[in-house]
């Protein structure tokens, strides 16, 4: 039996929308070997389906198809410590453990490359699925079903506060109220700031980060969608946030802080939502995983 572990994700970064995501150090772990039925199983209380519906078994199938190979069944099992549909990458994670898991079981037919541009395909972006198999910072971009993607180190100056609500947000819904069309002054806005964010992250230039984590593309559309978005980003910057943001399509929500503050801003921001009486958030402090999802043989 394969165990592959997968990385957490944290997609956009406020301005990066559909190109930017960092991988963290926050993982779900899937076991998996062939077998003549399905058999799913989970190492935890999270209801997963234990049917062809599983996502992690769907994207396995892809792999089989895609190698001319039947799939006849897989036996997996999973331990699931992302949160589900809260903007951390869970279902990125799932597909990249079904094909890289699929992939290494049919004897590796399928590059990086390869499975990088699958995942894609079928996610949709490439904004959680590559960093979830490359580790580090990932920007990318798609062109003609090939993702072209650079992932590079992420400064040991920072650190992810992760805000997790008790709420989920889907995707599709988070999606819907986005614009069809943005004026020029807003696509430019955007632009240079991605560019500054992945510059800044790299190189750990944190004076650089309130400013390129401003948005005008999707965060002030999905706003009213996530309760006491406000509330969290205002006590988050008057706690030393360095820069604040919506995970991927929400509702979790992401404070980049200085590494040495880290103990301080979880203990204090903790203390403050309770006084807030905003409850049954979660708060973890989270460092960039460099290696992205790995597989062993157990």
């Amino acid at each position: 039996m394969i165990r592959i572990q997968v990385p957490a994700t944290s997609a956009n970064l406020g301005s990066g929308f559909d190109s930017l995501g960092i991988a963290l150090n926050l993982y779900n772990q899937v076991w998996m070997e062939e077998s003549d039925t399905i058999d799913i199983s989970s190492k935890d209380t999270i209801e997963i389906p234990t049917d062809d519906s599983n996502l992690i078994y769907w994207a396995a199938k892809q792999v089989y198809e895609k190698c001319g190979r039947k799939l006849p069944g897989l036996k997996i099992v999973q331990l699931n410590n992302i949160p589900m549909a809260r903007g951390l990458g869970s279902s990125s994670a799932c597909i990249v453990a079904g094909i890289l898991g699929a992939n290494r079981l049919l004897g590796s037919p399928l590059s990086q490359q390869e499975l990088i541009n699958l995942a894609a395909a079928i996610e949709g972006h490439p904004d959680n699925t590559t960093p979830a198999i490359e580790g580090g910072l990932a920007a990318s971009a798609m062109e003609a079903g090939r993702v072209y993607s650079v992932s590079v180190p992420v400064s040991e100056k920072i650190r992810f506060a992760i805000f997790i609500p008790p709420f989920e947000l889907k995707t599709e819904k988070a999606r819907s109220v986005l614009p069809q069309e943005y004026s020029r002054s807003d696509a430019v806005y955007n632009l240079s700031r991605s560019a500054l964010m992945a510059a800044s992250l790299f190189s750990g230039k944190l004076e650089n980060l309130r400013v390129a984590v401003q948005d005008k593309i999707h965060q002030p559309y999905r706003a009213s969608l996530i309760d006491h978005l406000d509330d969290v980003f205002r006590l988050s910057y008057e706690l030393g946030s360095l820069g604040t943001y919506v995970s991927g399509a929400g509702p979790t929500i992401v404070s980049m802080i200085d590494a040495a503050d880290t103990d301080v801003f979880a203990k204090y921001a903790a203390n403050h939502l309770e006084e807030k009486g905003i409850t049954g958030w979660q708060i973890k402090v989270l460092a960039t995983d460099s290696d992205g999802a790995q597989i062993s043989i157990e």
